[in-house]
């Protein structure tokens, strides 16, 4: 079945599957429908967790055979897919086909996608998960739901406030999902007691961080080499976690291979951006990074966030900001 993210938790609750297909180029959503199924799967036993990466030298059969065999360290086990392209190929169809006709009850596995063309989910393979499992597409947050967005983050960290003081925070992020969970989290660690009201936010954004990360990121779309360092320099000393910057300069390089891609498939890039839902006040600057960054050149630096990640995780060894500042650097020339 198909269901929306925010009806996830609920179904969580329900029932596990034993397939779950997240989809989309919101991150921060994507990551959290991730989180949400991994905790259920532990409250349910599920102990061990796989990640898989659909990257060259990857073999489905092996892939298959691992979610068909018995965890070597518990009872049952989460395997994570992880795919930069929703072109799974012969291959990839008739694997996943092949394993949901004969599903392992010891075993769940968590698909993760970009967003999925209308093309893609008339595929078999698609239909059969959405048939067997869970579909979970993940749309971006417009303008006029961000308010009710960050409501609902505020009341997740146990923060009231009235409406027109979440409409003055929701406005201050300009649309950025990232910002707002980062301002929303600053708010939770404030001493701040009772309802916050219109004059309590803008004192409390007001005092906030000169630097963030979507400051970063349109200075490095915009081409403003000396801007988007100075920002992270200004990130860094302000102690924001590594993490944060990788996720938002990774975050737009796959919207922009997004619209590469959709521009070479013949959309003009206006329609593109719009097929992206990106917001009109970053239209230009976007439109730019995408005259300035080749598809080839947005993959190398996609790559490049792969090694960064690795390092931050601590699988690979390296200077995390050095590393940084060289992505920064090679996304805004």
């Amino acid at each position: 079945m198909k269901i929306q993210a925010n009806q996830l938790r609920k179904s969580l609750k329900q029932q596990l599957a034993p397939i779950y297909l997240v989809s989309g180029d919101e991150t921060l959503i994507v990551e959290q429908c991730c989180d949400d199924i991994r905790k259920a799967c532990r409250d349910n036993g599920f102990q061990e967790r796989e990640v898989h990466h659909l990257e060259s030298g990857f073999s489905w059969d092996d892939f298959v055979q691992s979610a068909n065999s018995m965890s070597l360290f518990a009872d049952r086990k989460l395997m994570e897919l992880r795919c930069k392209t929703t072109k799974l190929g012969d291959a990839g169809s008739k694997a996943i086909v092949r394993y949901l006709d004969q599903i392992n009850p010891d075993t769940i596995v968590c698909i993760v996608m970009p967003k999925l063309d209308a093309s893609t989910q008339r595929g078999k393979w698609y239909k059969t998960i959405e048939s067997a499992g869970v579909s979970i597409p993940v749309w971006p947050v417009e303008r006029q739901q961000m308010p009710g967005w960050i409501q609902q983050r505020l009341a997740e960290k146990g923060i009231q406030a009235t409406d027109d003081a979440v409409t003055f925070l929701a406005d201050n992020v300009e649309g950025n999902l990232l910002a707002a969970s980062q301002e929303v989290e600053k708010l939770s660690l404030m001493d701040l007691s009772g309802t916050i009201d219109l004059e309590t936010m803008s004192d409390a954004v007001s005092n906030m961080s000169r630097y963030t990360v979507f400051n970063l990121v349109d200075r490095c779309l915009a081409g403003d080499i000396r801007a988007s360092l100075k920002t992270l320099n200004g990130l860094r000393g302000e102690g924001v976690e590594p993490t944060l910057v990788l996720w938002s300069l990774s975050r737009e390089l796959r919207v922009l291979h997004n619209l590469q891609d959709l521009v070479k498939d013949g959309q003009t890039i206006d329609l593109a951006m719009k097929n992206q839902r990106i917001f009109k006040n970053r239209l230009n600057v976007t439109r730019h990074a995408t005259q300035r960054l080749s598809l080839a050149k947005i993959q190398q630096l996609l790559r490049f966030c792969r090694n960064i990640d690795q390092v931050i995780k601590g699988q690979a060894s390296g200077n995390i900001w050095m590393m940084l500042e060289q992505l920064t650097l090679q996304t805004s020339r």
